[in-house]
């Protein structure tokens, strides 16, 4: 149950992030939960000093995780276009 709950939550962070980056229209709902779990892992990463904390889903981890896949997005950005958007 828990990866159907990671590809899920992974989903709706990935897309919540496109929609904040103006990427929406670009990326499928396959590249929105790569982007939503690619995004959590780096926000965790990074908030976390480098360590991985499997707290659960709470409201700060979602938090973070989207925070994560929004700077993924500039980052791509950054690299495809010469610009963070």
């Amino acid at each position: 149950m828990g990866i159907i709950l990671w590809l899920i939550v992974g989903g709706v962070i990935g897309w919540l992030a496109s929609i904040i980056m103006r990427t929406d229209a670009q990326q499928g709902i396959f590249l929105n939960i790569i982007v939503g779990i690619v995004g959590a892992f780096l926000g965790g990463l990074i908030v976390n000093g480098g360590s991985i904390n499997n707290s659960g889903l709470t409201v700060t981890s979602f938090l973070v995780s989207l925070l994560g896949a929004i700077i993924l997005l500039a980052i791509v950005n950054l690299v495809r276009r010469g610009s963070v958007r």
